[in-house]
């Protein structure tokens, strides 16, 4: 477990490198959680202002609720898959040694488009479905819905870099993501876990502490000054979470140009990759 974990933080350290070097890569889950955001907002608000809700009940009203919810997936996975092919763009081009901008990201994405609302729309189905079994299974259905989510994620890890570097489509893309890790590192995806780990012992801590803050500052009665710590606890989770973010999308252009050209630049070394993904015996 030690190992695994040191390994997971030389992971995290090597995709920080090239996220100090553009940090404005940080920007981009920025953009994606705003635009989410607004995105929800504009959906769920006329619904509750006009009372649609109660219109919408699925299970009366299956089809007018099934479409709703296609279309909301639809939108916010393309939104998250935009903003996350421009970052791996950028990434992308640091890792080539260039020097990328916000707008080099961007234009990366738009150039993919069509693509990527492809690839929406395959996530939105697959969404869809697992709601779907949920909602038919109970208890058993969120199991079985969960394993498939976790093995769809797993198969669709390196999606957004291929689609990002080749100029194919979205079904041949979520393929070759699929046999490219199930050829090149087997099933076990211990860095990005490892990642996700460590993150959570973050946001652990940030809470954890933000709390003893939160706590001190309500002994003083001051209103305002609650109210600021509370905005500064806030703003440090949302702070760790873009970063891990951006990390996420460093750390999958990497791992796609290793698994392509077993060479990713000065950041990452091919033996610390080689080790992140165990090949199956």
């Amino acid at each position: 477990m030690f190992t695994r974990f040191s390994r997971s933080w030389a992971l995290i350290k090597a995709s920080g490198a090239v996220l100090r070097q553009d940090k404005e890569l940080l920007l981009f889950p920025f953009f994606s959680a705003i635009a989410t955001v607004l995105v929800l907002g504009s959906f769920i608000l006329p619904l509750a202002l006009t009372g649609a809700f109660e219109q919408m009940n699925p299970d009366e009203s299956q089809a007018p609720f099934m479409v709703f919810a296609f279309v909301f997936y639809l939108i916010q996975y393309f939104i998250i898959f935009f903003f996350n092919s421009a970052l791996v763009g950028a990434a992308m081009i640091r890792l080539d040694g260039g020097d990328p901008t916000v707008r080099d990201g961007l234009r990366i994405a738009s150039s993919r488009i069509v693509q990527i609302i492809g690839y929406a729309a395959i996530a939105a189905t697959v969404g869809m479905i697992l709601r779907l079994i949920e909602e038919r299974l109970g208890i058993i259905g969120r199991w079985i819905a969960g394993l498939l989510g976790v093995a769809f994620t797993i198969a669709t890890f390196l999606t957004v870099p291929i689609l990002v570097s080749r100029d194919i489509g979205p079904i041949e893309a979520v393929k070759e993501s699929a046999t490219l890790l199930k050829k090149t590192w087997g099933e076990n995806i211990i860095g990005n876990a490892g990642m996700g780990v460590v993150f959570f012992l973050f946001y652990i801590g940030a809470i954890v502490i933000g709390l003893v803050f939160i706590f001190g500052a309500a002994q003083t009665g001051s209103a305002p000054l609650i109210v600021l710590v509370c905005a500064i606890v806030a703003l440090a989770v949302i702070g760790l979470a873009l970063v891990q973010a951006a990390l996420q999308g460093v750390y999958s252009a990497a791992l796609y140009r290793y698994a392509t050209d077993g060479n990713v630049g000065e950041s990452f070394s091919s033996a610390l990759l080689g080790e992140a993904f165990r090949r199956k015996g």
